[in-house]
């Protein structure tokens, strides 16, 4: 474990809790969901990445975020605002993408720092850094049974979390640096790639073009 071990600030960490879990919830009113499936969604796209590390992959006892309850009142909070505000917040999409930004760095450093503290391999700890960045979005698909949009060809995401990963691992055994200054750098490359991946629509492609309809097929 690092000397001076990367902290996600708390006030950053509640705010990009309650912007994801803002995102669930205006994906449930576009399903048309219930106030149920709504906020279920909201905790999903909120925590979904933290619980899924902690949960699955690290077993340290209970997930840290369910330890403090200011967490699930972020939840709270982003999913009434959107149900009850609905569509007069897409003016917030550009801060909801920064948020996210600097997020899928952040959590990608602090999944691979605490997973390897946790004594996982780098190999595993960089793909649980990634999970943690892009699992809560995983976990909302799922959950609406829509095919995962980081499996489709899009904008880069997931590769950028890797990046990020790898960046921090990099600097951290390779460069020596301390943890929190490797972790800045980290944040700061996944945020200039992200938003330049938004600017001009960078997207990953398909291997290999779906196969078309035989003219059999429905008959």
């Amino acid at each position: 474990m690092p000397s001076d071990p990367f902290q996600i600030p708390v006030a950053f960490d509640l705010a990009a809790t309650v912007a994801f879990a803002l995102t669930g919830a205006m994906a449930a009113r576009r399903r048309g969901y219930d106030i149920v499936g709504l906020f279920f969604l909201a905790l999903a796209s909120g925590l979904g990445g933290g619980l899924i590390r902690d949960g699955l992959f690290i077993q340290q006892g209970p997930p840290a975020l369910m330890t403090d309850g200011r967490y699930l009142w972020a939840v709270l909070g982003g999913g009434a605002a959107g149900a009850f505000l609905g569509e007069r917040l897409t003016r917030l999409n550009r801060a909801i993408a920064i948020v996210d930004a600097l997020g899928l760095g952040a959590y990608a450093v602090f999944g691979v720092q605490k997973s390897l503290a946790a004594g996982l391999a780098i190999p595993a700890a960089v793909l649980v850094g990634v999970i943690n960045a892009a699992g809560g979005g995983v976990l909302r698909d799922i959950l609406t049974r829509e095919e995962p949009l980081v499996f489709k060809p899009g904008q880069f995401y997931v590769l950028i979390a890797l990046a990020g990963a790898i960046a921090f691992v990099f600097l951290t055994h390779q460069t020596r640096l301390p943890a929190t200054a490797a972790a800045l750098i980290a944040i700061g490359l996944t945020f200039v790639l992200r938003l330049l991946t938004i600017f001009f629509n960078w997207k990953t492609s398909a291997i290999t073009r779906p196969p078309s309809p035989s003219p059999t097929d429905g008959a």
